[in-house]
């Protein structure tokens, strides 16, 4: 069972959707007994970086996750907000991230006068960086639907599997071990995201 963590922060029924649209079944959840029993976890997130980390200090569910995912090594892929949580810190807040990958959050910055505005709002290309199971298939044009103003930056550039471009190339996609994450949302991303969330349900 492919459990959507509900701390509320997250577009949980776009998700929910488009699991359905590929045969998929995945349930929006905060209960401990539910979350221990997923095979892969997904963690979605629209909104500020402290605000989702105080949502999930206060949901209870901290010590369950990092049991699930660095101790049972489940699945789990972090979604927008969801990713950078996968971090250490973010320049958007002063509270400390998940640790669960050696990276900083970091906000974009762009020349004044270019063209390229913030937030990164809309479609652009996602190049994968090297072979991984999350971008099977995925065509090389493939696009995918981003909003956002702040960009994960990784300690070991191995952890990145994808970029996009935005005035400048950043990190779209991460993985190491069972962890992923996608800077964009796969959930408004059409054909492209629905091939995505099928690998990963693949996994």
């Amino acid at each position: 069972m492919i459990i959507i963590i509900d701390y509320g922060m997250g577009n949980l029924g776009s998700i929910i959707n488009i699991f359905k649209k590929i045969g998929v079944t995945a349930v929006a959840s905060s209960s401990p007994d539910e979350i221990a029993r997923a095979s892969k976890l997904i963690l979605p997130g629209v909104g500020a970086f402290d605000t989702g980390m105080k949502n999930l200090g206060e949901s209870g569910l901290l010590d369950l996750l990092h049991e699930k995912v660095i101790e049972q090594k489940t699945p789990v892929l972090g979604v927008c907000l969801g990713m950078q949580l996968l971090g250490q810190s973010s320049e958007e807040g002063s509270l400390s991230g998940l640790g669960w990958i050696a990276a900083k959050t970091v906000k974009f910055r762009l020349d004044p006068s270019s063209q390229f505005k913030i937030p990164h709002m809309g479609w652009a290309y996602v190049t994968s960086t090297r072979p991984n199971r999350l971008f099977s298939d995925m065509p090389y044009k493939a696009r995918f639907y981003f909003v956002h103003s702040y960009h994960f930056v990784c300690d070991d550039l191995s952890d990145v599997i994808a970029t996009a471009d935005h005035g400048i190339t950043f990190c779209a996609a991460i993985n190491r071990g069972n962890i992923w994450g996608a800077q964009f949302h796969p959930e408004k991303s059409h054909k492209f995201g629905m091939l995505l969330c099928k690998n990963f349900a693949e996994l």
